[in-house]
């Protein structure tokens, strides 16, 4: 895993695996946000395997998936995750870019 900071509430990095949720706690991540839909791409992890994961640590997560441009429905997904959610939240998706673009909505 190889996050990158956006602010201290909020760090992106790409698909990560049920088995590194442990690192993503030590990190100090209490949620996780994906951005990526399942099936995306032949040996993802499904969503339903990280969350497991995440949820044997305490770590909040919720499924955002984005396909191509942010829909008004993932945005509003997305900031009422933002308010409810502890921080700081980890976002994924296969590069990172989508979650990041997330975050980028709270600006707007």
């Amino acid at each position: 895993m190889n996050a990158r900071k956006i602010d201290d509430n909020f760090s992106v990095t790409g698909q990560i695996t049920p088995e590194q949720v442990k690192a993503v706690s030590a990190a100090g991540f209490k949620g996780i946000v994906c951005a990526r839909p399942d099936n995306e791409e032949y040996g993802q992890p499904s969503f339903d395997a990280v969350a497991k994961a995440a949820e044997a640590e305490g770590i909040q997560i919720v499924h955002i998936p984005v396909s191509g441009m942010l829909g008004e429905g993932q945005i509003i997904r997305f900031h009422d995750a933002w308010e409810k959610m502890p921080k700081p939240i980890l976002g994924y998706c296969r590069s990172g870019a989508r979650a990041g673009s997330l975050y980028a909505t709270l600006s707007k």
